[in-house]
C-alpha cells in the first residue's frame, strides 16, 4: 500500500480536519472527513444545495441545529443533515470529534481548497474569508448568519424559501 499525502488542515484556529477520502476516490459518491472542533465552537448557519451532511460521534459533544430540529450528540451518536436545510453546529465544553461523510463528495474539497495545511500552520493562521465564502458558493453552499446563529432566527419558512430558490439536483433515477 502506498502512503498517504499530508491530509491534515487547520480551519481558521478553531478546527483541524483530516481528509480520510477524497471525492475523487469514490467517483464522487462520497468523502469522509474526521474533524476536532474546539471548545465552543460554532459554525455559520449554512444549507447545502447539493450535497447531505451525515455526523458521526466519536468523542465529546456536538449541539445540531437543523430545520427545526436540536439535537446534542454524544460518542456513538448518527446524524444527518439534508439538503437545503439550514443548520449551525457547535462543540461542547470539551470540544467535538466526528466523522463527515458528505454525499455526493463535496465537504473535503471545500477544506482542501480553503483550509490551511497542519504542517503550515502556526498561532496567526487565519481563515481566508473571501476565499472560503467563493468556495462556499461555487459548491453549493448558502451563508445564511454568522457563527452562532440559529435556524429558528430566520423566521418560518425559511427552509422552503432556501429549498425554492435553489434547482433541484438530480438524483441516481433522474
Amino acid at each position: 500500500m502506498s502512503e498517504l499525502p499530508d491530509r491534515s488542515y487547520v480551519l481558521d484556529q478553531h478546527m483541524r480536519i483530516t481528509v480520510l477520502t477524497r471525492g475523487g476516490e469514490t467517483d464522487g459518491r462520497h468523502d469522509l472527513v474526521r474533524g476536532f472542533a474546539g471548545p465552543g465552537m460554532a459554525t455559520a448557519l449554512h444549507a447545502h444545495s447539493r450535497y447531505e451532511e451525515r455526523l458521526f460521534m466519536l468523542d465529546g459533544e456536538l449541539t445540531v441545529w437543523a430545520g427545526e430540529e436540536r439535537v446534542v450528540l454524544g460518542p456513538g451518536d448518527f446524524y444527518t443533515i439534508r439538503r437545503n436545510v439550514p443548520h449551525m453546529l457547535q462543540a461542547g465544553p470539551s470540544g467535538a470529534d466526528t466523522l463527515n461523510i458528505s454525499s455526493p463528495a463535496a465537504f473535503a474539497e471545500l477544506v482542501e481548497r480553503t483550509a490551511t495545511p497542519a504542517r503550515l500552520a502556526g498561532p496567526e493562521t487565519a481563515l481566508d474569508l473571501d476565499l472560503f465564502m467563493r468556495v462556499t458558493a461555487e459548491l453549493g453552499d448558502t451563508v445564511l448568519g454568522p457563527p452562532g446563529t440559529t435556524p429558528g432566527s430566520l423566521g418560518p419558512g425559511a427552509a422552503d424559501a432556501i429549498h425554492a430558490a435553489r434547482p433541484p439536483v438530480p438524483g441516481p433515477h433522474a
